[in-house]
């Protein structure tokens, strides 16, 4: 599992989680640590699994060195893959129909992971839209739900010891339930290589599909937001990233020759529309994704910082997210006062670090996404686009609470709301600081 520049496509399983409170019964609240529990004292564990080569083999070394009894979760996060071939997978394994949870996640996923941070405008480091990032909560919130329904005492991961994930999963797995066992297999064994995983494999009998046998160019990971693409041949930052790394997304180049024009339409922050046809929040997300695709829209080459402290390199292809962005601020041009939108714009690049750093259900997140919703009161109107040759542009933009006033702007004589004479009072008390700050310095060339 990887993404968000882990350079770790370890399972493509993703998702994300929205603000909850798990009931949690232990006791006591003496926490105990991921280290306190022996193999032999865990039963039975949650494993989020995508039923690639990956998690095919953490699932059996889970059975073979920790000897419990595992369940699978398996997320629909739009990543565009079949999903009942992990079930088949799964049973193949050894595991009873039962303990396999299949779920489709791709409403839950938009509504209330991918449009409150959207609300945001939210990019790490002033770029990248978080695709991988918002998608952990959801899959660390329903292993811990399926953990309190089958009595688990244990969730495991497929992130590795270098990437982001890692913190994103369990940092929301604590946070659900304080004294849950992680179990983290990257952290633990000794496969540390593909051919490791490959013979480990080969001697359980585990199906690999004949294309896993080779190295991959470079590794993926996708949800319906994005894509993500990292590793091998995308290593050095100095070469720029073959054609075929990009799947979401046709070049400019190649891109139609006449511009698209769209319209999306939003009520409090949130995009309910496209062209006037209402559409559900995965829906809408869909169909910006073809346009962006079309249109060559969503591409993005990267260096990010990493929580865990090195840098890394990943091309992304987020094409809706991309015309959603900017169709968002064009709504908040002409809704929000200038003070609140400098305010949350000067917000946006700590909400958007909690975000990338796994802090999805900490209190200062949520604390900032009600600051957040409460903008977003009054940003309800229709944006018109433009989409040409990898460009987004906002052409026009409507709304029944806009604040734009054409007779305060105008340039035409008559307008009474605004007396030209009243600026000169106001640049007066602003320049007082500045001219006393000129004075002062007046005086003191003199003394020299």
């Amino acid at each position: 599992m990887r993404g968000g520049g882990e350079g770790h496509a370890r399972w493509r399983v993703e998702s994300l989680a929205r603000p909850c409170l798990l009931t949690v019964d232990r006791g006591n609240q003496n926490f105990r640590s991921g280290a306190d529990m022996s193999k032999k004292q865990i039963k039975k564990v949650v494993l989020a699994y995508s039923g690639g080569l990956d998690t095919s083999v953490i699932l059996k070394w889970l059975q073979t060195e920790y000897n419990c009894e595992v369940i699978t979760f398996t997320a629909d996060l739009g990543q565009g893959e079949e999903l009942e071939p992990a079930r088949r997978k799964a049973e193949l394994l050894g595991i009873r129909d039962e303990n396999i949870f299949i779920e489709d996640v791709r409403e839950e996923f938009v509504r209330d992971f991918v449009f409150p941070m959207f609300r945001a405008n939210a990019q790490y480091e002033g770029l990248y839209l978080l695709g991988t990032s918002i998608a952990r909560p959801l899959i660390a919130k329903k292993q811990i739900e399926i953990a309190h329904k089958v009595g688990a005492d244990a969730v495991c991961h497929g992130a590795t010891g270098k990437g982001n994930d890692q913190v994103r999963f369990e940092l929301g797995y604590y946070a659900l339930d304080p004294n849950i066992h992680v179990i983290a297999p990257w952290r633990e064994w000794d496969l540390m290589s593909r051919t490791k995983l490959i013979d480990f494999a080969q001697k359980h009998q585990i199906p690999i599909a004949k294309d896993k046998f080779g190295e991959a160019p470079f590794s993926v990971d996708a949800n319906l937001l994005h894509s993500s693409s990292e590793g091998k041949v995308l290593e050095d930052p100095n070469v720029e990233a073959p054609e075929m790394v990009y799947m979401r997304t046709i070049s400019a180049e190649e891109a139609p020759d006449k511009p698209t024009y769209i319209t999306i339409d939003f009520d409090k922050g949130d995009a309910v529309a496209i062209d006037g046809k209402t559409l559900s929040p995965a829906t809408l997300l869909t169909r910006l994704n073809e346009l962006g695709k079309a249109n060559g829209i969503g591409r993005l080459d990267l260096v990010e910082n990493r929580f865990v402290g090195m840098k890394s390199r990943g091309v992304y292809e987020t094409p809706g997210g991309t015309i959603l962005l900017a169709a968002h601020r064009g709504i908040e041009s002409i809704t929000l006062d200038r003070e609140a939108a400098h305010l949350k714009d000067s917000l946006m690049p700590r909400y958007a670090e909690m975000i990338y750093y796994g802090f999805w259900f900490a209190p200062e997140r949520e604390m900032l996404q009600a600051l957040i919703d409460k903008s977003q009161e009054f940003v309800t109107g229709r944006v018109r686009l433009k989409l040409y040759k990898g460009n987004v542009a906002v052409v026009g933009r409507e709304s029944p609470y806009s604040l734009y006033d054409q007779e305060l702007v105008t340039f035409e004589e008559g307008a009474v709301a605004y007396d030209h004479r009243d600026a000169a009072g106001f640049i007066k008390l602003n320049a007082l600081r500045l001219r006393t700050l000129g004075m002062r310095k007046a005086r003191m060339a003199r003394k020299r």
